[in-house]
């Protein structure tokens, strides 16, 4: 086992505690309330001024203004996820929500790059509070997004207005979603704060299954790239389970961490191992044929951990990004395992992609109202 330990620096003053690290990661009492408690302790600052409400077109030609190449902010908007598209090289999406999530709006926009930097695509307006996004990965305008109000949203780019179809039937905020990226199936999975996850046909009204057994808030559900039908899920319970589609009961329950784990990823170049982000600070791969004891541990955030993504390009090399307003970039078999940190933002670090189009590029998205799409010099040469 690799442990590779970084000093701790000092952490930034941060503006209070986001979902999840209200009371050790945000568990326990309703999710109203955690998402009111942590707007209460942002640094006394005061809300953004609230968006105008208004049609898609014209919050697209007023939103986003540049903040330099590689750059762009979303005015009154703080980034929760972002995702690459799977179809057209350099397009993003970025879920966003008013507020910080705890109240207001949220916000679906999709960015494009051209020669003056990043651009505003369109964008798309919801109720509640957009926490993560996924792209379709049979139609190349759809996307789903996931909201405080506990329900899952299927936007269509071609559309001028949206949603196509909102499925409502989690309980409590509706925190991951991620669609499957096997041949043969287009299958959806979320995973909610109230403890369960639910799987989607985007054809069909209403979920086909809901997965139980956590004890906690999910954070985090995710596809394997391998194995047809099976996702895992990380939650405030301390564990990553993994599960299959056509089983009802958890095929594999791992007490990765003694804190809430926030988001976890599977290695894309081997179907057996996996990495879990924690608020302990720590990542943690994980070898399905053998969970006694993770096959690394990786230390340097000086924060929770909120999420983590293997590269697509490299077996070795993963990316987190934390609310330590960190990137960090690591490459678990080397001795010094960790590749590059990347300080661009001043709030926490929430969403983080890597491409699969364009060789070492990285998407990332915070609180600060900032989507930026660079590459890190550590991912700019051969590793």
């Amino acid at each position: 086992m690799l442990a590779i330990a970084v000093p701790r620096l000092a952490a930034p003053a941060a503006p209070g505690p986001p979902p999840a690290m209200a009371k050790d990661g945000g568990g326990g009492g309703s999710g109203t309330a955690r998402r009111a408690g942590a707007s209460a302790g942002a640094g006394g600052a005061a809300a953004p001024p609230r968006l105008l409400r208004g049609s898609a077109e014209a919050r697209a030609g007023a939103m986003g203004t540049a903040a330099g190449a590689g750059a762009l902010r979303l005015p009154g908007l703080h980034g929760y996820a972002v995702e690459f598209s799977p179809y057209c090289p350099g397009r993003v999406a970025c879920a966003a929500a008013q507020y910080y999530g705890m109240a207001g709006c949220g916000t679906l926009a999709v960015l494009g790059q051209n020669e003056a930097g990043i651009v505003l695509l369109r964008s798309f307006d919801w109720n509640d509070g957009l926490f993560d996004v996924t792209w379709s990965e049979n139609n190349e305008n759809l996307l789903i997004t996931c909201s405080g109000d506990g329900s899952l949203q299927i936007w269509d780019m071609a559309k001028t207005k949206g949603p196509l179809q909102v499925y409502k039937e989690h309980t409590l905020e509706a925190y991951s979603v991620d669609w499957s990226q096997t041949r043969g199936e287009q299958l959806v999975v979320s995973g909610s704060w109230d403890q369960t996850a639910k799987l989607w046909d985007p054809a069909v009204g209403k979920s086909l299954c809901t997965f139980k057994g956590h004890e906690g808030v999910i954070y985090s559900t995710i596809w394997s790239p391998h194995i047809p039908g099976c996702f895992a899920s990380a939650s405030g319970d301390q564990t990553l389970r993994i599960w299959d589609v056509k089983t009802p009961g958890v095929k594999l329950v791992i007490p990765a961490h003694q804190a809430e784990i926030l988001s976890c990823d599977w290695c894309k170049y081997d179907e057996n191992l996996l990495v879990t982000g924690a608020v302990d600070c720590s990542l943690k791969g994980w070898d399905l044929r053998n969970i006694r004891q993770p096959v690394f541990v990786l230390l340097g955030h000086t924060y929770a951990i909120r999420r983590v993504k293997f590269s697509p390009f490299h077996a070795t090399i993963l990316a987190s990004c934390s609310y330590d307003f960190t990137v960090r970039f690591w490459d678990f078999s080397k001795p010094n395992s960790l590749l590059e940190t990347v300080e661009h933002h001043t709030e926490f670090t929430c969403g983080l992609d890597l491409s699969l189009h364009n060789r070492g590029q990285v998407a990332d998205c915070a609180w600060d109202e900032l989507v930026k799409i660079y590459t890190p010099s550590c991912l700019a040469v051969p590793v």
